[in-house]
């Protein structure tokens, strides 16, 4: 494989530090506002809007530009159903016999539980895989590098941009998540990741009054 020509890097725009400080600022205060919910309206989202949010997720950096990575999104009401029924069956395993004592305690305050409702009533799924090698042409496998690292990271830009397009989500992952390949058809050369849940917070919606720590508890300056 030939090496890609090199380019002068494209529309990089200098702020001065005081730009820099608003704008960092106020990306802090837009995602300080992000909860998870678990409780959606049934409205839909404008497909547009999950197109440019899936692009900026594919902006990601990734090990040596594999961008191992698909997104699947899931908005037919009948598949919704199925990839919840299936869902529920393994959380109920998980919960009753399978998650440690330790983990059932630390999310007891959440409320969280085997019943997954929102996984028909969000008018969108986006369920991410991690390509764990690619094929090539003759069907021969091509080694892929830091998949689930590069996949997190653009999980992260989806969510950010998801957040600024006024959608709220919630990061699901049931275990084991196979089942979603046989459901979504989906190569075994594909591991599920999560299934991003998503659309617009119902009205009575409420979250857990909980809080994060702060910059002294998350960050070291040397």
């Amino acid at each position: 494989m030939s090496r890609p020509g090199m380019i002068p890097l494209p529309d990089h725009r200098r702020y001065s530090q005081e730009e820099q400080i608003e704008r960092a600022k106020a990306f802090y205060s837009l995602m300080n506002q992000r909860r998870s919910v678990r409780s959606f309206d049934t409205k839909p989202v404008p497909q547009e809007v999950i197109e440019s949010c899936i692009r900026t997720a594919g902006t990601a950096p990734s090990g040596a530009n594999q961008q191992p990575w698909h997104f699947e999104v899931v908005q037919d009401p009948q598949i919704r159903r199925e990839i919840r029924l299936a869902a529920e069956e393994v959380e109920r395993e998980f919960y009753t016999s399978r998650a440690p004592e330790a983990w059932l305690k630390a999310i007891e305050h959440l409320g969280t539980h085997a019943s997954k409702p929102f996984l028909e009533e969000a008018p969108v799924l986006i369920v991410i895989f991690e390509i764990i090698h690619g094929k090539g042409q003759d069907g021969e496998t091509i080694k892929h590098y830091y998949t689930k690292e590069s996949t997190g990271i653009a999980t992260g830009f989806l969510i950010a941009s998801l957040h600024n397009a006024g959608l709220a989500c919630l990061t699901h992952t049931p275990s084991p998540m196979g089942f979603l390949n046989r459901i979504l058809n989906r190569p075994d050369n594909e591991r599920p990741l999560m299934v991003l849940v998503t659309g617009y917070p119902a009205p009575d919606t409420h979250v857990p009054d909980i809080s994060r720590k702060s910059l002294e508890e998350i960050a070291t300056f040397r």
